[in-house]
């Protein structure tokens, strides 16, 4: 009996390799792989004071933050606040809503093919 390993594309019975549905499922552990690595990009101090804020015991702090944040981005038409602070709020918020990681994600992921497309123009 033949076993298929996990990193290969699974054979069908008749011995044709099987059609892959296309790209795996956004998940909620993509958001999170997605902070770990721009947090990574960060000046020491800012990775400190992120992981600070992304502590369990932190979600008091992070629910005012994001609140804050998200409030100053719909009124980006005031000076100081801007667009910026909508997604970064949001951002926030995804740390203690799970139901938001997977938009986020699909989110970042549209942005950043845009941002290549753009780019490629």
């Amino acid at each position: 009996m033949e076993q298929v390993r996990a990193t290969q594309t699974p054979v069908t019975q008749t011995g044709k390799r099987a059609e892959t549905q296309g790209p795996a499922p956004v998940t909620a552990r993509d958001w999170d792989e997605r902070v770990d690595r721009a947090s990574e990009k960060l000046p020491d101090w800012a990775q400190r004071a992120v992981r600070w804020l992304r502590e369990p015991a932190r979600f008091p702090v992070r629910l005012l933050a994001a609140i804050l944040l998200i409030l100053g981005g719909i009124f980006s038409i005031l000076p100081v606040l801007g667009l910026w602070m909508l997604p970064l709020g949001l951002a926030l918020l995804a740390q203690d809503v799970p139901g938001l990681k997977v938009p986020m994600e699909k989110s970042a992921r549209w942005i950043e093919r845009q941002w290549r497309r753009w780019r490629g123009r």
